[in-house]
């Protein structure tokens, strides 16, 4: 299979057991279960799930079986998404072309479906933890990168910043924690589970997160929210600390190139896992167009 057929296995894979998953979810009232069900069906390239399943096949792993693990994942990128767009956070009305949670059942209720999300994406990792002590290991994994040394740090820092300059330093902080851990938590997860390249794996990760950041800045310079499903421009408007504002656009893409070479090479560093379609989805961040 060519990329896009991998890519689009692993995705329909992991869609259709979100869908079962979530016509399972039962909580009552029954407009949180709907709140958490809205924002988890709402599309989305699904990225985290798919970079699981992949690592997890390039160590030598099967990727059918983990898909409780995805979800948890998953689980937590979507809470990530819910609380980033509140009035009190990034603001925005719109995400994947739809309304944003909080637009869709009020602020109280948005805010309590993220956290309905991040609980149970832990009650999830922490029934697989039945499994033995990889498992185990892989939970804390999850857990330290969303949590106040991962992402919670780096949304943290980005507040900060907002409006109030920062520089390169700041800026690498930001890459790593705000959205380098939780890419490279699948990763390492992955890793983990193959009992092999944990190091290797989360330089790799981190690599892949810092582009995947770099490109979501480049983006909202120049994308469109017809293709993006989101506001665009906002970053400028709100005074952010981007990779546009501190290298300005060409600085900017100049950066992005450096870190698909650097997610390459460190790929290139796990001897005898099979990279090709990991190599792949690193040119894929790199030119994504949403």
């Amino acid at each position: 299979m060519n990329f896009s057929e991998q890519y689009e296995l692993y995705h329909a894979h992991f869609e259709e057991y979100l869908q079962n998953r979530c016509a399972g979810m039962a909580f009552k009232p029954d407009i949180l279960t709907e709140s958490m069900r809205y924002s988890l069906l709402s599309g989305g390239k699904r990225v985290r799930p798919v970079l699981f399943f992949a690592s997890l096949e390039a160590f030598g792993q099967a990727y059918r079986g983990e898909e409780a693990l995805a979800f948890a994942i998953e689980c937590i990128h979507t809470y990530s998404l819910i609380h980033d767009d509140l009035p009190a956070m990034d603001n925005d009305d719109f995400r994947r072309g739809k309304p944003s949670s909080h637009k869709a059942f009020g602020e109280a209720n948005a805010i309590l479906a993220g956290d309905a999300l991040l609980s149970y994406a832990f009650d999830i990792a922490l029934g697989e933890c039945m499994r033995g002590e990889r498992y185990i290991r892989a939970a804390q994994a999850l857990s330290a990168a969303a949590g106040a040394a991962g992402m919670v740090a780096g949304q943290s820092l980005d507040l900060l910043c907002t409006g109030k300059g920062g520089g390169e330093r700041e800026l690498l902080q930001l890459w790593r924690d705000k959205t380098g851990r939780l890419i490279a938590a699948p990763v390492v997860m992955a890793a983990l589970l193959a009992g092999k390249y944990a190091d290797e794996a989360e330089q790799f990760g981190l690599a892949l997160g810092t582009l995947f950041q770099i490109t979501d800045d480049i983006l909202d310079a120049v994308g469109s929210r017809n293709t993006l499903g989101k506001s665009v421009g906002k970053d400028a408007r709100e005074q952010k600390l981007t990779a546009v504002s501190v290298y300005g656009l060409e600085g900017a893409e100049k950066q992005a190139d450096r870190y698909a070479c650097k997610c390459k090479e460190l790929l290139h560093t796990m001897a005898g896992a099979d990279i090709a379609f990991l190599e792949k989805l690193v040119e894929y961040v790199r030119r994504r167009d949403r």
